[in-house]
């Protein structure tokens, strides 16, 4: 049986991507806080179009890439994975290639911004190209063993994913799988002649609202990952996670299915109403029943169960389901182009960067020596830190929304008009330093925990491989 530490290693290039990705979008992420809080805005004269390149670098570093690399390095943590290491291979080159490109195609003169949705871009072949090699990286990851493994694989090879969260990441991979062939439909039917910013619209509109399920699938996979050994020593086995694996099968299945239709949907022609509305719908009405499922059935294990609510996996859940409800209860009101727009969206990715984060401590650094002490116990809470921040700066951005204020506009171009927005910016901006200390503390403690190798010592955060009682 292969050792814990060998079916981590197709993973690790994966999560050093991940996280060196964030590690430079949270320093954009400060750039785009200050350019959005009075007075410091007004401060920084006609300077938007800076703040937009800053954006489009920031939102694909923090989302793009760090979420799929992220679900990429997670399901390489899967058993099965014997098969297609030279898919794998090939696929981490080809992604590391391609945000090579993102960050070149930034010093190239004429790459105009684009604001797109789900994907900003920069107007350039070059960053196309880019963007086009990551997605192309992490599909080859997905199609080796670890899809559709063999059922002695399955049962015998050494795994940290529990067995009810396996599907997930499966489902995930086959959502992602989905979306990049949307986007290759849409490149197909999208018109010529289209102004970029239209062009661009278009182009990722579709793939976007596939790619949200992938990440949605991995979210609720991590939920599971964190709470198995938190409530397995309460469990009759001393295994069992807060969901069976025969419920995880059929919802999983339902969360993605859906997706099955996104290709067909681009084909039809991106520029048609019925296809804009029908992603639209897919995202909407695709999510949210299972993931509620989801999350009361894992709310109804912990309740019910004795294990403590101080728990680290159980106080990441909470944070994470905390914003994932914040997410969907102002996503209800949406009604046009503000920032409750962007409200939404930022707690829906806060809760699955929230699990993110939780997840990183005991598969990558349970082994490890924290020559930090006092900052290695803060892992406790750090979850909750930017879980917190994030959800106060989403409450913010929709309260500033809810009179009217513009989403995408920065520094000269955002315009005051009343006190609730002052007030919304105010409370957006606090809770937005609080998620980038969040933020920072977690690139903290996991650079630092690399400062020494690994070391046979007590774990600085639990493994998540439950222990029979």
């Amino acid at each position: 049986m292969a050792s814990r530490s060998e079916s981590q290693q197709p993973s690790a290039p994966w999560f050093s991507l991940a996280i060196g990705s964030l590690l430079v979008a949270g320093g954009f992420a400060l750039l785009l806080v200050i350019g959005r809080v009075p007075p410091f805005s007004g401060w920084l004269g006609d300077s938007a179009a800076f703040f937009k390149r800053c954006l489009v670098v920031h939102v694909d570093l923090s989302i793009v890439v760090w979420f799929h690399a992220f679900t990429a390095g997670l399901f390489a943590l899967l058993p099965g994975g014997k098969k297609g290491s030279h898919l794998r291979t090939l696929g981490v080159a080809l992604a590391l290639v391609g945000v090579a490109a993102l960050f070149a195609c930034i010093f190239v003169e004429g790459a105009e911004p684009i604001l797109s949705n789900y994907v900003p871009s920069l107007d350039h072949p070059l960053f196309m190209f880019g963007i086009g090699a990551f997605f192309v990286g992490v599909a080859l990851t997905f199609l080796d063993g670890r899809l559709w493994p063999s059922a002695w694989a399955e049962s015998a090879e050494e795994s940290p994913v529990p067995p009810e969260a396996r599907p997930g990441l499966r489902a995930a991979a086959v959502a992602f799988l989905f979306a990049v062939l949307t986007f290759a439909a849409s490149a197909l039917t999208t018109p010529e002649g289209l102004l970029p910013a239209t062009r661009n619209e278009f182009l990722f509109w579709g793939g976007g609202h596939v790619l949200q399920v992938c990440s949605v699938a991995t979210m609720v996979s991590v939920w599971l990952m964190l709470l198995t050994p938190a409530l397995a020593p309460f469990t009759p086995s001393g295994v069992e996670g807060p969901v069976s694996r025969r419920f995880t099968v059929p919802l999983f299945a339902l969360l993605v299915l859906p997706t099955a239709a996104g290709p067909a949907l681009a084909l039809a022609g991106t520029t048609r109403v019925f296809v804009h509305d029908g992603f639209t719908m897919m995202m909407r009405f695709g999510i949210f029943p299972v993931v509620t499922t989801f999350a009361v059935l894992c709310l109804r294990a912990v309740l019910r169960s004795k294990v403590s609510r101080k728990d680290p996996g159980v106080l990441a859940f909470f944070a994470s389901v905390g914003l994932t409800t914040v997410g969907f209860v102002i996503g209800a009101f949406i009604n046009g182009s503000n920032t409750i727009v962007p409200a939404h969206y930022h707690a829906s990715i806060g809760a699955v960067t929230v699990s993110f984060m939780a997840i990183t401590y005991p598969v990558l650094l349970s082994k490890r020596a924290h020559p930090f002490p006092r900052l290695a116990a803060w892992s406790r809470w750090q979850p909750v830190l930017f879980g917190v921040g994030q959800m106060v700066f989403a409450v913010g951005f929709a309260l500033a929304g809810s009179q009217g204020m513009a989403r995408k506009a920065y520094a000269a171009e955002q315009h005051i008009r009343t006190t609730t927005e002052l007030i919304g910016l105010g409370v957006m901006g606090l809770g937005g330093l609080v998620a980038v200390a969040g933020g920072l503390l977690f690139l903290a403690l996991v650079l630092t925990s690399f400062l020494r190798g690994p070391r046979k010592v007590s774990q600085w955060q639990p493994s998540l491989t439950p222990s029979k009682p």
